[in-house]
């Protein structure tokens, strides 16, 4: 019988960053096609130049810096996307291209490039945009079925039903409203194993429970706003988010706690944006809090015994 000596890694796996990544795409298409349902051919441009800005900004920073070109991974078409998608469907294109480049560019490159950015690339582009650009960051949700609305404000502030949030009957960011297109999503991400349903679900319960204790109903705080996008979409992030079940319990009971309190006290609506990219920073300090037992060492036993 004849060994074969490798390096490490010695367990293998079909799946690689292309096919994740894959996968995240295809999760999001429901949401996709939800916005466009919804809000007309305007999302779709949106979420189009995000998108085609995110992988341009990629190959041109790759070629410039004369590495290799790793576009074809998929994970800046998915930053696009995800962009595109938080964002209110009248973003003009320029805005979409400044939040692609800052993404891609500054905060997943400038750090190393994928697996090295330690904040959500997507979240950390429309923070920035919401600070560069409020007042288009929060209006102009009025197109496509809601273009004879007469207020332009988001779920939180309109009084919507559960039953029209679930639906998507509301004004909103370009992927968020239908949280029937994100359930879809989310099922095809566990059942793909693409990731694990301890930071969406521990996240949601904890915002549904505090925002109980504070006054408001479980189901609306859970369906309002983007908090079930992020929640499944940006919170498991593999890069910026914690590996250890106990630092990731810890993060998501943070996500929830931290959206639910911006809500309730802070002058902005919304608040998971701030709220994941907060628990990001936070990520890698929760990694060092459970001590595991090294593999192959036991404790010291007492003299005496």
């Amino acid at each position: 019988m004849s060994l074969i000596l490798s390096s490490a890694p010695h367990v293998r796996s079909k799946d690689n960053t292309q096919r994740l990544m894959l996968n995240v795409i295809i999760a999001l298409l429901p949401c996709v096609a939800a916005g466009i349902w919804y809000f007309g051919w305007q999302a779709a441009l949106v979420v189009a130049v995000s998108t085609a800005s995110a992988v341009a900004a990629e190959f041109v920073w790759q070629k410039l810096a004369r590495q290799k070109v790793r576009v074809y991974d998929l994970s800046a078409v998915v930053t696009g996307l995800l962009l595109g998608l938080i964002v209110p469907p009248s973003a003009p294109w320029w805005m979409m291209v400044i939040g692609s480049v800052f993404a891609i560019v500054i905060v997943k490159q400038l750090f190393g490039g994928i697996g090295d950015n330690f904040l959500n690339p997507a979240l950390a582009a429309r923070a920035l945009l919401l600070a560069s650009w409020p007042a288009l960051m929060t209006s102009g949700y009025n197109l496509g079925k809601f273009a004879d609305a007469t207020s332009a404000a988001t779920p939180l502030l309109s009084g919507a039903s559960c039953m029209d949030l679930l639906l998507g009957n509301v004004t909103g960011s370009i992927g968020e409203t239908c949280k029937i297109a994100i359930l879809l999503g989310f099922a095809y991400l566990v059942l793909t194993h693409t990731i694990r349903w301890e930071i969406p679900v521990l996240a949601l319960a904890t915002a549904a429970l505090l925002g109980w204790i504070l006054g408001t109903d479980p189901l609306t705080t859970v369906l309002s706003g983007g908090l079930l996008f992020g929640a499944v979409f940006m919170a498991t992030d593999y890069v910026t988010s914690p590996m250890n079940w106990e630092a990731r319990a810890m993060y998501a009971v943070g996500v929830g706690v931290i959206t639910v309190l911006i809500r309730k006290y802070g002058s902005y609506p919304e608040g998971v944006t701030y709220a994941i990219l907060l628990m990001n920073i936070a990520g890698p300090l929760f990694d060092r809090i459970p001590v595991h037992r090294i593999y192959g060492h036991t404790k010291a036993k007492k003299e005496g015994k």
